[in-house]
């Protein structure tokens, strides 16, 4: 696999060695050894899957420490526009966000720390996506950002009249009326 460093340290982008032939393709969606080596050491403990149709955002969503996730996420079918944003007090980087399509083709995942919101924008008439977290759903944790914050400036890529919101997607508060329980101390896996 190779690891593609982001504009935000901690965030990266990883590319595995595809196999193709006449039958289809080969590839490693996850190695321990080769992560641990390349990436970080860290232990995914629960996998998630989520449907959604096209103009879905799902985000910007985190859980508050001591319940903090690290996630690597990719999708099985479809595509999505996938977006992490640095929530960590402190951080040079504090706000800001690196946003990478995802795809069914490029097979491509994102590792997102902790101490970020993620979120994803679905660019395809239906996605399927994945992704390991490091620490255990814990809904008394629940946090997120409003995906629009106009501080954050995202664009998701979808006309506004397509996107398609939770409830609860739409009462987050901006960064900067949400005080951070994360700071640049935090680790980050």
């Amino acid at each position: 696999m190779e690891v593609i460093k982001t504009a935000i340290d901690g965030v990266v982008i990883i590319e595995p060695r595809i196999f193709k032939d006449a039958r289809g393709y080969f590839f490693e969606s996850f190695s321990e050894r080769e992560f641990v080596e390349k990436v970080c050491k860290t232990t995914f403990v629960q996998d998630n899957e989520s449907y959604s149709s096209y103009g879905v955002i799902r985000g910007l969503h985190f859980q508050k420490p001591p319940y903090t996730q690290s996630k690597l996420v990719r999708v099985i079918k479809g595509s999505v526009l996938d977006v992490a944003v640095d929530i960590r007090k402190g951080s040079p980087t504090f706000g800001k966000h690196v946003a990478v399509e995802l795809t069914e083709d490029n097979h491509r995942q994102l590792f997102i720390p902790r101490g970020f919101a993620h979120g994803f924008a679905v660019l395809s008439d239906e996605v399927l996506f994945q992704y390991k977290c490091d620490n255990f759903y814990a809904p008394q944790a629940d946090g997120g950002i409003l995906w629009n914050d106009p501080d954050l400036n995202i664009d998701w890529r979808i006309p506004t009249d397509k996107i398609i919101l939770s409830d609860k997607d739409t009462k987050h508060p901006l960064l900067k009326d949400y005080d951070s329980d994360f700071d640049i101390n935090v680790p980050l896996y």
